[in-house]
């Protein structure tokens, strides 16, 4: 049975009909100083159902979760729990009343164990532990379990799709009846995603779980949601049960009108001589442990190759040498026939760029201006800089207001701090900064992780226009979809080794999965 519409935009919407609810956020608001981050905003998760949360970024979902966990403290609205006004002042009392949060980057401590992992997110810890008896009763607790890790097992050595079980499994452990997930899939094979969501449901449908999904990708909602909430622009837009919508509907919700596309087709050209030469590359990761062993690889002019791989079998170690953060201890990298050692001035000279994962962290300073972000690759030559250590900062603002309105980045203005952004604008904004000169060598990480499916169409665009104009792009993703969208030559990586490599055209995803499981 189902309701009319609920919507404060107007648009229609299927509403749940009344049951059983687990967790109802009732007209929540908040502001920022002048800006409105949530304006009226209503949730109703019923309970053992799986529910999705939808929108941009910057729609207003992390503010929402937030105040319901309580990181932030709603200017307006109340949240019930089992039908009973509650206050949530802080995560403490949020667990207190079985509300668990896993979150987008893992909070785990990869020199203990799994056990002590579980063991040590408890509220209340005694003076002294009895290790025995808290590994048997890790192990009883794993039994009863959908999915299982060894106890013993130091996180360090867990694979990435295995950490994010292990982080499920602590709020099952912590005994949360009700699970937020941020983003659960962004670090999953396509496999492992439907494994644990296919387990997670199941759990709610026993009764023993409720969930609440924030999610960017519309099969997993389709697949596994039983209703989904769209927010857009901080207003509930539309609510309604998946089962009575359709992935266009749901788009329309968060975007407006019709979805937006790539812009930028995928020119028909051969491509050209090779630009990236990397030869007999060895890195180690920070524990000294060899993450990229006698790995090889060559990036032609006009074409982007795709990196797929697991998580953690040394992507992460290639993007950092080749922008200059890891030294590697052996091999070579040859950019334009000139050898390359990742130095500022060389990225400069033979024009390298990069899009890393998680910007504001590896990319951006947060406190500093969008302007003086943007402003990072030429703050230091003319127009912007007076000799050696005055710079112009009005010339850095009219750069920067120029590259805002071309990439649409989405900011108060050139001189707020970058940390104020959506992960899609501070995207747009390094990718500005990265594209605004001419590049012949672009590596981009994981660049659409996290973001929804508008930053996503915009930042693919720029992708294959690079690629268009001639540069030789290497793209590192841990979304096989993504891969197949964009690269024209797919190269599989397994601890540390290039095992695969294969025309897009003629990759069998079979294959490319059973290589990226090191089965082939």
């Amino acid at each position: 049975m189902t309701l009319a519409v609920r919507a404060a935009s107007g648009e229609i919407a299927v509403v749940p009909a009344p049951a059983r609810l687990a967790l109802e956020a009732t007209s929540v608001s908040k502001h920022f100083g002048r800006l409105s981050a949530l304006s009226d905003v209503s949730l109703s998760l019923r309970r053992g159902t799986v529910h999705a949360l939808l929108g941009e970024n910057g729609a207003g979902k992390s503010t929402l979760v937030k105040c319901i966990m309580g990181y932030y403290q709603a200017d307006a609205g109340r949240v019930l729990v089992n039908g009973v006004p509650s206050t949530i002042r802080n995560p403490r009392d949020a667990a207190a009343l079985g509300i668990g949060m896993v979150y987008q980057h893992f909070t785990l401590v990869d020199n203990m164990t799994v056990a002590e992992n579980l063991v040590l997110a408890r509220r209340n810890l005694p003076f002294v532990f009895d290790w025995a008896a808290e590994h048997k009763n890790v192990a009883a607790f794993m039994e009863t379990m959908p999915f299982r890790l060894d106890p013993r097992r130091p996180v360090r050595t867990l694979a990435a799709g295995e950490k994010q079980k292990l982080e499920i499994l602590k709020q099952l452990y912590l005994g949360s009846a009700i699970v937020i997930l941020d983003e659960p899939t962004s670090v999953l094979t396509p496999d492992e995603a439907d494994e644990v969501l296919g387990l997670l449901r199941d759990m709610t449908r026993e009764g023993k779980l409720t969930v609440l999904m924030i999610s960017h990708k519309f099969r997993e909602v389709m697949k596994f949601a039983d209703e989904v909430t769209v927010l857009r622009r901080g207003r509930l837009v539309g609510c309604g049960l998946v089962a009575e919508l359709t992935p266009e509907a749901m788009a329309r919700m968060m975007v407006g009108d019709e979805p937006p596309r790539a812009k930028e087709e995928r020119a028909d050209r051969a491509a050209g001589g090779a630009i990236l030469e990397i030869s007999s590359l060895h890195a180690d990761d920070d524990l000294g442990t060899p993450a990229l062993t006698d790995f090889s690889l060559r990036v032609h002019a006009g074409e982007i190759v795709g990196i797929a791989g697991v998580s953690g079998n040394g992507q992460e170690e290639l993007v950092e040498v080749l922008a200059g953060q890891r030294v590697a201890r052996a091999g070579t990298v040859v950019v334009a026939g000139d050898r390359y050692r990742a130095r500022r001035a060389e990225m400069r000279d033979q024009k390298v760029r990069c899009l890393p994962d998680e910007p504001l962290r590896n990319a951006c300073v947060g406190a500093m201006t969008v302007a003086e972000n943007i402003g990072f690759r030429r703050f230091d030559r003319q127009p912007f800089a007076v000799g050696r250590t005055l710079v112009r900062h009005r010339a850095l603002r009219k750069t920067a207001r120029n590259l805002i309105a071309e990439y649409g980045i989405r900011t108060p203005g050139p001189d707020a701090p970058i940390a104020s952004l959506s992960g899609g604008n501070v995207q747009r904004a390094v990718l500005a900064r990265e594209l605004a000169e001419d590049v012949a060598v672009l590596v981009a990480s994981n660049p659409c992780f996290g973001l929804d499916f508008a930053a996503v169409a915009e930042i693919r665009s720029r992708l294959m226009e690079a690629r268009n104009r001639g540069a030789a792009v290497l793209l590192i993703s841990a979304d096989l979809d993504e891969i197949f969208a964009l690269a024209d030559r797919i190269v599989v990586i397994s601890e540390g080794r290039a095992v695969h490599a294969v025309l897009t055209a003629e990759a069998d995803l079979g294959v490319i999965g059973r290589h990226m499981a090191g089965h082939a």
